[in-house]
């Protein structure tokens, strides 16, 4: 064989093998994209650790930052979550990881709109069912600077926005801590509870799965515990009661 059949040999090998190579590439890194969504006065930062540990198991993750003290839940949920959504763009499942507020932000969201390649959704921490703190201190000054028009509507009244919404109808994952490291708000909550939300408070009609952690409130996303909990609710869609 000369030369030149040599070199065509080779550039056909090449051609057939980089498809090949490439494409699973580019399927992996577009299949699978984690949207997470932090809490009330809270930052993208607060969710960094859990960002970290998803890109590790090799999610694609869209850390969404919201202004959470500035609007009201349903503005809040129609701007930001749909950006989250639309950064991962329309070839994805996508699935959402939240803590406390972020939750029903997602409950608020689908509950106009549908997301299509939805995937699994796991809620840390998130007041379902209205919280009593908000309930008791609303009307101490300060309040409202503190958590802006969204933390009015988190309570168990006639405004709370959790219970009026209806049962979820996905696949959904709660994780509920039962450590409080703030006494004073915890007065105002049914034991057990994480210093904002009672583990009670957290459940919601038609959620797939429900475990309960020794963390508080502020911290349950740095939790390793809770973050081998979450990436094993992602891929099976329910917890790993076994290991609690």
């Amino acid at each position: 064989m000369n030369g030149r059949h040599l070199l065509r040999l080779a550039m056909a090998i090449i051609a057939f093998a980089m498809p090949q190579i490439a494409m699973p590439q580019i399927a992996t890194s577009d299949a699978e994209c984690v949207v997470l969504l932090h809490g009330l006065a809270r930052t993208a930062k607060s969710m960094e650790p859990m960002a970290r540990r998803l890109e590790a198991e090799g999610y694609r993750v869209i850390n969404q930052a919201y202004p959470s003290r500035q609007h009201e839940i349903a503005v809040l949920a129609e701007r930001y979550v749909r950006e989250g959504v639309d950064a991962c763009g329309p070839l994805a499942r996508i699935h959402f990881v939240t803590h406390s507020l972020g939750g029903i932000l997602v409950r608020q969201y689908l509950s106009k709109r549908t997301v299509d390649g939805l995937g699994h959704t796991v809620m840390l921490a998130p007041p379902n069912q209205g919280s009593e703190v908000v309930d008791n201190w609303q009307h101490v000054p300060g309040y409202d600077l503190l958590n802006g028009p969204a933390g009015r509507q988190l309570g168990t009244d006639g405004r709370s926005v959790p219970l009026a919404l209806g049962p979820v109808t996905y696949p959904v994952g709660i994780v509920a801590g039962t450590r409080s490291i703030n006494v004073l708000l915890s007065l105002s909550l049914p034991n057990p509870d994480d210093g904002k939300v009672s583990v009670a408070s957290t459940k919601v009609a038609g959620m797939a799965d429900h475990i309960e952690v020794p963390q508080a409130h502020p911290l349950i996303m740095r939790s390793e515990r809770v973050q081998d909990q979450v990436v094993h609710f992602l891929a099976h869609g329910a917890f790993a009661h076994s290991v609690d």
